[in-house]
């Protein structure tokens, strides 16, 4: 592994751990003993290394997004979640304070526009899948009561599991009390089953029982103060 490798590795884990606001350039420096000069050579500012780090995550969340070749099935969808869940987890630093980083570096700003933008046309490519594999249905007043298209459903949609996606981490930094104070992917992929809730309307019933069997394994994030969850991840930690 290389000397800028090993700086953006070991950033990426500093922020995750204590939050990006904790630690400097100085900080990742000392911890893998290098100069301060040493490290000002791959990355000019602390900005610049959270904005490489973006760049990675930015291609982990596409590639968890690509269709496959074939008809999507009920544990295509499950896979999905746990997977985009998995990234988060894994670059959770960039959720917990994500409005600050995108008023701090405008090219930031522009490229995570944009990344929203495409991450919401797979969605609904994702959506459209299932619809096609009729797991998902659609009618003009499925789950909306106001005479929506089918299309506009689907939008809504999308946007709707996109924003708990990305959301996730800043309600439970802000709004849930976890014991012992630390968050863990548990917690986490807790959103699943929030992003399954809003699909819900729009299961059909020759595969809601196999969804609500898949969905038993992401409990309400109200639930994990007490007993085990079964959530585990299924992917390894991510790598740069």
């Amino acid at each position: 592994m290389t000397t800028k490798e090993r700086i953006l590795l070991r950033s990426l884990e500093l922020f995750n751990e204590k939050g990006e606001r904790h630690i400097t350039t100085n900080h990742v420096a000392a911890d893998l003993s290098i100069s301060p000069g040493n490290l000002y050579y791959h990355y000019r500012s602390k900005q610049a290394i959270i904005y490489e780090i973006f760049t990675h995550y930015e291609r982990l969340v596409e590639h968890y997004l690509q269709l496959p070749d074939r008809a999507l099935s009920v544990q295509d969808e499950f896979d999905y979640l746990d997977s985009v869940f998995d990234g988060l987890w894994s670059y959770r630093f960039l959720h917990r304070d994500l409005y600050h980083y995108l008023d701090a570096d405008p090219r930031l700003k522009t490229e995570y526009s944009q990344f929203t933008s495409r991450c919401l046309d797979r969605l609904e490519e994702i959506i459209s899948s299932l619809e096609q594999s009729g797991i998902l249905a659609f009618h003009p007043h499925s789950g909306s009561g106001n005479g929506a298209s089918a299309a506009a459903l689907k939008r809504t949609l999308a946007l709707n599991v996109w924003l708990v996606v990305t959301n996730w981490m800043s309600f439970l930094v802000s709004s849930v009390e976890v014991a012992g104070g630390t968050l863990s992917i548990r917690h986490m992929k807790s959103g699943i089953h929030q992003a399954l809730a809003i699909q819900e309307p729009y299961v059909t019933e020759a595969f809601a029982e196999e969804v609500a069997r898949l969905a038993s394994d992401y409990p309400d994030y109200r639930s994990l103060g007490s007993g085990t969850s079964k959530i585990v991840s299924r992917k390894a930690q991510a790598s740069l």
